[in-house]
């Protein structure tokens, strides 16, 4: 059974206006048990990315390889008009958002493509939705806002305007985060972000 629900992605409109980007509020399948996923979810209980390269098997393994696979790759490719090929892929996990994060920001130039996938049942906060921005300087300024709600995905094409944010949150906030990386800038992306394996290893179900 697919995860991703390729019939939404490839129905979703790009917006080119300040920069490329889609957004799709119902990303995943509806055959998908909502609450076994999000029970798959590793427990992170503080701040930052967490690499997935050590997640057991289970659906939140399986989601990810769906992401980084050549059918939502070439999703990518065609509606923001990009070449993955030779493009290295690194997907990361955030489960706690802290006051300090949010910040506006644009994407590192290491980048080419950053996909982002919410997974957060029930979720009743606005203060902790992406906002994706006309300008570097106002939240309120703002293109749309992304809800953090279950199967909210948006992809957007890095450039130098891309700019993006949130208001400050604290607490609970699952996503998952999908990065295309140009090859020549791999090693330098692992570092800045410290994606080492013996940084944290995550082992899928442990918040049963």
């Amino acid at each position: 059974m697919q995860l991703l629900d390729k019939n939404q992605l490839n129905l979703a409109k790009v917006d080119n206006n300040f920069f490329p980007y889609f957004h799709v509020e119902n990303a995943l399948s509806h055959f998908l048990n909502s609450s076994d996923l999000v029970k798959d979810f590793p427990d992170i209980d503080s701040g930052g990315s967490f690499p997935s390269d050590n997640l057991k098997e289970g659906d939140i393994k399986k989601l990810v390889e769906e992401l980084e696979g050549d059918e939502f790759k070439a999703i990518l490719e065609n509606k923001l008009g990009v070449d993955l090929k030779d493009a290295e892929v690194i997907t990361t996990l955030r489960g706690f958002s802290r006051f300090k994060d949010g910040k506006i920001h644009t994407d590192s130039q290491s980048k080419i493509v950053t996909v982002l996938l919410y997974l957060n049942k029930n979720w009743d906060n606005e203060i902790g939705n992406l906002r994706l921005l006309k300008k570097n300087n106002d939240l309120e300024n703002y293109i749309q806002e992304i809800s953090s709600e279950y199967g909210n995905l948006v992809a957007f094409k890095v450039t130098d305007n891309c700019w993006h944010g949130f208001m400050p949150f604290e607490g609970k906030r699952l996503s998952i985060q999908l990065n295309y990386i140009y090859p020549k800038s791999l090693n330098m992306h692992k570092i800045r972000h410290k994606l080492s394996a013996s940084f944290k290893k995550l082992i899928s179900g442990s918040s049963n």
